[in-house]
């Protein structure tokens, strides 16, 4: 397993009237910290921009254990859980210092720009299985319904 380690401090406008972060930055947290992955263990976002290229978001999961709020520094550590002919899902730890805040999943499907599916090209298929949680493709466990 390959992480990184995403540090974001909270700012105000971030908080909610309870004075604690509000539920939806942490989606927010979690694609900062999926693009920082990327950029440390595969290769920047922007490249797969570049051509044509984008990961949609098909599913996000968030687990909340503890609030942040103003000014804490969170620290999301991610990283690649599984890798599929056309998809991907990374897992998240939000932590405040020794304290878990939060844990994530997220899934993302490879489509062109006109929001298609596609195949991950075989050589970053391979290069991305390489990398993931156990270090090999597999497929993701069934929904629970």
């Amino acid at each position: 397993m390959k992480p990184t380690t995403f540090h974001h401090r909270v700012p105000f406008y971030e908080t909610d009237a309870m004075g604690v972060v509000h539920h939806a930055n942490y989606v927010r947290y979690l694609e900062l910290a999926r693009i920082a992955w990327m950029d440390d263990h595969d290769r920047p976002y922007r490249e797969y921009v570049a051509e044509g290229f984008h990961f949609s978001t098909t599913r996000v999961e968030v687990d909340y254990r503890r609030p942040a709020v103003f000014d804490d520094v969170v620290e999301v550590t991610t990283w690649l859980d599984w890798v599929r002919g056309a998809s991907l899902a990374m897992r998240y730890e939000l932590k405040r210092g020794p304290d878990l805040l939060a844990t994530g999943a997220t899934e993302h499907a490879l489509v062109d720009t006109a929001g298609r599916p596609c195949r991950i090209p075989a050589a970053y298929r391979g290069r991305l299985a390489a990398l993931a949680a156990n270090g090999t493709k597999r497929v993701r466990p069934p929904r629970e319904r």
